[in-house]
């Protein structure tokens, strides 16, 4: 009965989320980190920010692939499932009822008023989550360097995002075994 309950817990948690945010896995960042670090202590917010960091690296969506590890470290691999669920049905529930109404409110002045509302508290939700980030990403001149590199990657030379990721996946694991062999 624990174990049932458990899992309606992590799927009424992800729905939540999955209910809340809009933008996409980015988005959800400062929900995932007061949801699961702070209100529930599922996970530490370094676990937290590691999940995210897969989560980019892996296919897929960010905010499912975040949703699949903690459900999978709780409980297995149907919390992975159920977890994963929580967090996309809301998406498909509301996309599904948009579809059905879309073509006869997007000429509505309202409409296109509060989508340009929601991109901006999008932006403003993206900064507030990198600047309570920044202090783990950027502690040391190593990182600091790597960060300016990959800014300067892809804000003036436009290198593709996905060949900055990889690089930086490759830069990480190198550090890690030169680390390891101290």
């Amino acid at each position: 009965m624990k174990k049932i309950r458990d899992l309606a817990e992590l799927f009424a948690v992800f729905f939540k989320i999955g209910a809340i945010t809009f933008g996409g896995g980015l988005a959800m960042l400062p929900n995932l980190e007061h949801e699961l670090t702070v209100k529930r202590n599922w996970t530490s917010r370094d676990q937290l920010l590691d999940y995210f960091a897969i989560g980019q690296a892996t296919p897929g969506i960010i905010a499912v692939n975040v949703a699949t590890f903690v459900g999978y470290t709780r409980a297995g691999i149907l919390g992975g499932c159920i977890a994963t669920l929580g967090v996309v049905t809301p998406s498909v529930l509301i996309i599904s009822l948009i579809a059905l109404v879309f073509q006869s409110i997007t000429g509505i002045a309202l409409v296109q008023t509060a989508l340009a509302g929601m991109n901006l508290a999008v932006a403003a939700m993206l900064c507030q989550i990198t600047w309570k980030l920044h202090s783990k990403v950027l502690a040391s001149v190593l990182g600091i360097i790597l960060f300016l590199i990959a800014f300067l990657g892809i804000v003036v030379f436009h290198v593709p995002t996905a060949i900055v990721i990889i690089a930086t996946i490759i830069t990480g694991i190198i550090i890690h075994m030169i680390k390891g062999k101290k």
